[in-house]
């Protein structure tokens, strides 16, 4: 299954997905194109470096968001991408572009998803308290961090903890399981049964 992954900042989840591909630990998925929304994104570096098409869609020339998010499309048909993985990717889409993949847009939000959606989740959980935050893979839908849950690993947060020290762990354990996901999913193990998402037994 062709994979497009859709970046915006410095890819670490790109890498670590670029990772699980050299290790041969990614397939049947396959990374197929690189898409930033800013032409300065280190993530595009990390692709050009792994030999993987790097194309940037610059939100800035395209303020209207329909005709940003066609370009998008047009960038992913062109490599007859399947499966979008949109990681780190700080554009929200609407449903011109969400409705022409249904069930086939995932997502990694650093929170145990429904608890603090949106920007600054570790600076939201922290504020909030919280004992343990974690990570959270979903289907997009047209909702803010609101679709069905694909997986969830929980990360504790500990009294000295600041926003860059959690961020940090729950960096470590989106490199762990988005890999695997993506494997999961472009292996067909996924279904969709209104919210709930069930993985069909070996």
């Amino acid at each position: 299954m062709k994979v497009g992954v859709l970046v915006s900042g410095a890819g670490t989840n790109l890498q670590a997905l670029l990772d699980a591909e050299e290790n041969r630990e990614l397939s049947p998925a396959q990374i197929a194109v690189v898409i930033s929304s800013r032409p300065d994104a280190p993530a595009l570096d990390r692709a050009r470096a792994a030999g993987k098409p790097a194309v940037v869609v610059d939100y800035k020339a395209h303020p209207e968001r329909e005709a940003f998010e066609d370009k998008l499309i047009e960038a992913l048909d062109a490599h007859r991408v399947e499966l979008v993985v949109l990681a780190g990717f700080m554009r929200i889409l609407t449903s011109h572009f969400v409705d022409r993949y249904p069930l086939r847009i995932i997502n990694t939000h650093p929170s145990l998803l429904p608890a603090f959606p949106g920007v600054d989740a570790t600076a939201q959980a922290l504020a909030h308290g919280v004992k343990v935050t974690g990570v959270t893979i979903h289907f997009v839908d047209t909702s803010l961090d609101g679709g069905p849950i694909i997986a969830q690993l929980p990360v504790a947060v500990f009294p000295a903890d600041d926003a860059k020290t959690l961020h940090a762990r729950i960096q470590h354990e989106e490199h762990r399981v988005l890999p695997d996901v993506v494997r999961r999913l472009a292996a067909g193990r996924f279904s969709c049964e209104g919210r709930h998402v069930v993985e069909r037994a070996d």
